[in-house]
């Protein structure tokens, strides 16, 4: 987890390249080709990173109901024996690369958000399931015992116990997901879907390497405070130790 004022640089940092990129243009513009633009202007950085954010967070929210309800079913006696399913279901989307998911769906959905939201959430489902699978079948046997030794059925338990001891597990993954999906999002550009990738094609395709800096940073230092929110919202949620709070 990084500190506090090392956060505040950062979130400072990301604003002033969202907000008024003009003010890094001296920094920039020895990477820009002579006589080129510095600053990209096509559109707004503000909206382009909202677009984004958008973007990954409708499939993530997608791809953890989808990925924990798969692993509640199979962590249930009845659903057991569908666990090399659902296991496989979740790998399909490590299996195809993004690109690939992009390129099969723009035939069946068109240019646009759509492809891109497909290829975001079928390759965040499997860090989700693992993790939510491991929270749900490591739980203390001595705690269920209790649930169960206070009257509480099977749905109560798993309401009120099991998915509140496994979540900061279960959070793991989801964090895991949300970072690659934030990387990820930038290729949705090449099938015209709004994102911070639309920066960094634009360098590419004009040999302007400013462009390319300006993207990569903001999407950058977008995963890096994500992450680092994240990780705070598991150590918060996660129980504490014994003796923790004793001196």
């Amino acid at each position: 987890m990084i500190g506090g004022l090392l956060r505040a640089g950062l979130v400072a940092v990301l604003l002033v390249l969202v907000l008024a990129p003009g003010w890094v243009a001296p920094l920039l513009a020895p990477l820009a080709p002579e006589g080129g633009p510095v600053i990209y202007d096509r559109a707004s950085l503000l909206s382009l990173s909202l677009s984004h954010l958008g973007l990954v967070a409708v499939a993530s929210l997608a791809a953890t109901v989808v990925a924990v309800t798969l692993a509640v079913l199979v962590t249930r006696p009845f659903g057991a024996s569908f666990r090399p399913l659902a296991r496989s279901v979740t790998n399909l989307g490590q299996t195809f690369p993004p690109v690939a998911v992009l390129a099969l769906a723009v035939p069946m959905m068109g240019f646009g958000a759509g492809p891109t939201l497909l290829a975001l959430f079928l390759y965040g489902l499997l860090p989700v399931f693992e993790n939510a699978m491991t929270g749900l079948g490591n739980l203390p046997p001595a705690t269920l015992e209790a649930a169960r030794g206070i009257g509480m059925g099977r749905w109560q338990r798993l309401r009120l116990v099991e998915l509140p001891l496994a979540l900061p597990v279960i959070l793991a993954g989801v964090r895991l997901s949300v970072v690659i999906a934030l990387g990820t999002a930038t290729i949705g550009s090449t099938v015209a879907a709004r994102t911070l990738g639309e920066v960094i094609i634009a360098g590419l395709l004009t040999s302007n390497t400013a462009f390319v800096v300006q993207g990569g940073l903001v999407v950058g230092l977008f995963a890096v405070l994500l992450h680092d929110g994240l990780v705070q919202l598991e150590r918060r949620l996660s129980p504490p130790r014994p003796g923790a709070g004793r001196r």
